[in-house]
């Protein structure tokens, strides 16, 4: 059960980038040419809002399960020395919760503004910085933190 939740949250975090990077990039193109808000802009910033959400399923899934993590939380005083225990039982997941959480913030918000630019402003800030928050909390390969590419 571990092996299948950490690959399927390996896989969607390309999803969930591809759906971030869609919908800031198109709000912040239409923000700054003062474009129509349409269906379409909607659907990107939802369509952001749910994948992020349900990696946060699996995240918190995975934290409570993985043995990394019960490792770090039993011994925590070590834990908290260690690069590699601290960045999984503390800073990935703090990171990521304040990314999904700006992005459910931009989502809120875009949609309770009255006006085309006010909703592609806020979804271009709230949920680039999500987005920020989240690529800088990924543990890609090159960070050293144990995973792959998937």
């Amino acid at each position: 059960m571990y092996e299948g939740l950490l690959y399927t949250h390996s896989l969607l975090r390309y999803i969930l980038l591809l759906a971030l990077v869609l919908a800031v990039v198109n709000a912040f193109m239409k923000w700054q040419g003062n474009k129509a808000f349409t269906p379409l802009d909607n659907k990107f910033s939802l369509y952001a809002f749910i994948f992020s959400h349900i990696q946060l399923v699996l995240g918190l899934a995975l934290y409570f399960i993985s043995p990394k993590v019960q490792i770090a939380l039993v011994e925590m005083p070590e834990a908290m020395s260690s690069t590699l225990m601290r960045y999984w039982a503390v800073e990935h997941i703090t990171a990521m919760i304040i990314g999904i959480a700006l992005i459910t913030v931009g989502r809120v918000r875009s949609k309770k503004q009255s006006t085309d630019l006010g909703k592609h402003k806020q979804v271009a800030i709230w949920m680039g910085i999500g987005l920020l928050i989240i690529l800088a909390s990924i543990p890609w390969p090159f960070r050293g933190f144990g995973n792959g590419w998937v």
